[in-house]
């Protein structure tokens, strides 16, 4: 066992162990409330998650990478980048059969779990394109990164650290990104449609309603 590990306990470790498939890892993470931070920004590690028992995109992205990398995978997030005025979403990526698949933490009916069966990561990652609008419509995805493994972390302790994870989403954001969009094609994008926009209304959780 790598030492990443070796400051789990037993009961994070035996709840690593249940979670040993990509779809279960993402039914653990539907359960999750979504973290508001109602008491300020928070990116927790796997154990704070745990503890907390709540979590926003990037914190279920390295709980998920966590999972993965317990299992003998990779633990790779892949950064959705967009225009500054709206927000990015981080996913945690897995191969099955040579493809690819994502595991997602989002409190809006899209933006979802991607099972595997994308060829490339720039094909996942443009499954997103459409479905990621602003309220008015208009579409915001800008680009996405390189496959960003977290296994560089392990001297940190980002599994169990106590402190707030932000030097790995500041890495992250620093990693190579591709652009998706020139000029010509920004310009003559499409707004999503009024029942689309509708869809997109959809949360999961409530902020103080425990739902």
């Amino acid at each position: 066992m790598i030492k990443a590990f070796k400051d789990l306990n037993k009961k994070e470790i035996n709840i690593f162990r249940k979670l040993n498939t990509p779809k279960k890892i993402q039914d653990f993470l539907e359960k999750l409330p979504i973290n508001f931070e109602e008491k300020g920004d928070t990116l927790m590690s796997p154990r704070c998650v745990l503890r907390e028992r709540k979590a926003h995109c990037i914190e279920g992205a390295i709980f998920a990478a966590a999972v993965l990398r317990f299992h003998g995978k990779k633990p790779i997030l892949l950064d959705l980048i967009t225009a500054s005025y709206d927000e990015d979403h981080v996913v945690a990526l897995f191969k099955k059969n040579g493809l690819w698949g994502a595991i997602s933490k989002t409190n809006h009916a899209v933006l979802r779990y991607r099972e595997p069966v994308y060829r490339n990561v720039r094909e996942l990652a443009m499954s997103y394109f459409h479905e990621y609008f602003v309220n008015d419509g208009e579409k915001t995805m800008r680009g996405y990164s390189e496959p960003f493994n977290l296994s560089r972390f392990d001297k940190d302790a980002w599994l169990t650290s106590e402190d707030d994870l932000w030097h790995i989403a500041e890495e992250l954001h620093d990693s190579r990104h591709h652009k998706i969009l020139t000029k010509s094609m920004l310009s003559g994008l499409r707004y999503a449609d009024p029942i689309e926009r509708e869809a997109g209304k959809l949360t999961h959780w409530e902020k103080n309603s425990g739902k």
